[in-house]
């Protein structure tokens, strides 16, 4: 394997070793890669029916080549397959497999998948290690790194969850090809998240219309911002890790009041960024001309800035208070006070949330 012709991203979490390689072609490569990592034994690959229909193949035949026992367990595509109910029934299906601790988990999927399978690694026989294979823009650029798994409870989004990391990070351009042009360009709703709050410079650098194929930099760029800010505060004990919240409190509510799936995650973040740009310019001092850049970006990628009018405000805040963002029932609520930089701010009221909410009807 020539690994130069990937490229590595540096994830520096003690006592984590985490690889993160982007390029095309990877998912060809798993099995040698995850024998490289010092994986032994059997595996578990989890993955949804849609995603199994385009990868899987390639990646249990890899595996096998490499000499690995590969089990294959397909959920329902979609954010409902994130549920504890779920992960009960995987966990079954591994136990009637023989899966031990020796065993290992491969996520092969978009972020609910990523999570959902992460969690279980996470609680299988008290954890075993397991490798993400992201196949979707919003899990190669966010949530395959960092460790946070879990799932969705009835009262709100990410409630049941660990922090496990994952040994390896596989993210394949290729498997960009096969993604319906609305999953794809939700995922851009994490990657302008990233430039508001860490790297100003890419917002201008994003091109709706660039070929996927040819996205590696700018992905391998995105994990970089997001493992940097890992690094800093694992467990979010700091409040550094907090600032990759930036729009995901009204994000969150309007998944959940919505009911799961209606929305898909990024244009519940473009919506929750229209809000705390909003903030931010009540609050913190962004200037008007940098928040209607966000929002440009945002729109120019087809993600939606205003609440539909079924959504209601009451509702969306009695989903937010609900949210891991609260402690001790005071928001810790992300602002940008320009763009590239942000903070976690201990002045932002229920009632700015509220009129925030209120601006995105008009």
């Amino acid at each position: 394997m020539k690994s130069s012709a990937f490229i590595e991203v540096p994830v520096r979490i003690p006592g984590s070793e985490c690889r993160v390689l982007v390029g095309r072609g990877l998912i060809q490569l798993t099995g040698e890669l995850v024998r490289e990592t010092g994986l032994r034994g059997a595996c578990a690959i989890i993955t949804d029916d849609n995603v199994a229909r385009h990868h899987n193949a390639a990646v249990q035949r890899s595996l096998e080549a490499a000499g690995y026992r590969v089990h294959v367990f397909i959920v329902p595509a979609g954010e409902k397959s994130k549920a504890m109910s779920v992960a009960e029934d995987l966990c079954d299906r591994m136990i009637a497999a023989g899966l031990d601790r020796s065993s290992f988990v491969v996520a092969l999927g978009g972020g609910v998948v990523g999570d959902l399978a992460g969690f279980v690694a996470a609680i299988y026989q008290r954890g075993i290690p397991f490798v993400q294979i992201p196949t979707t823009i919003v899990a190669q650029v966010d949530s395959s790194v960092g460790g946070k798994t879990g799932v969705n409870a009835r009262a709100g989004k990410n409630l049941i969850g660990s922090f496990h990391q994952p040994r390896l990070v596989l993210a394949d351009t290729d498997t960009l090809r096969t993604l319906p042009d609305r999953e794809y360009r939700e995922g851009f709703a994490e990657v302008i998240k990233h430039a508001a709050i860490r790297d100003a410079a890419m917002l201008d650098e994003l091109d709706p219309d660039a070929p996927r194929e040819t996205l590696g930099p700018l992905i391998a760029r995105n994990i970089a911002i997001k493992a940097a800010i890992v690094a800093e505060d694992e467990r979010e004990q700091t409040g550094t890790r907090a600032l990759l919240n930036f729009g995901h409190t009204v994000a969150h509510a309007i998944e959940n009041a919505a009911g799961y799936g209606r929305f898909l995650h990024g244009e519940a973040v473009s919506i929750g960024l229209a809000a705390a740009l909003q903030i931010s310019q009540n609050k913190s001092g962004l200037s008007a001309a940098e928040a209607q850049r966000v929002r440009d970006k945002l729109a120019a990628f087809g993600l939606p800035l205003a609440l539909t009018p079924d959504l209601d405000t009451e509702t969306l805040l009695a989903a937010a208070r609900r949210d891991k963002k609260f402690a001790e029932g005071q928001i810790r609520y992300v602002l940008s006070p320009k763009l590239g930089e942000a903070f976690v701010a201990e002045d932002v009221t229920e009632q700015d949330l509220r009129t925030a909410i209120e601006s995105l009807r008009t």
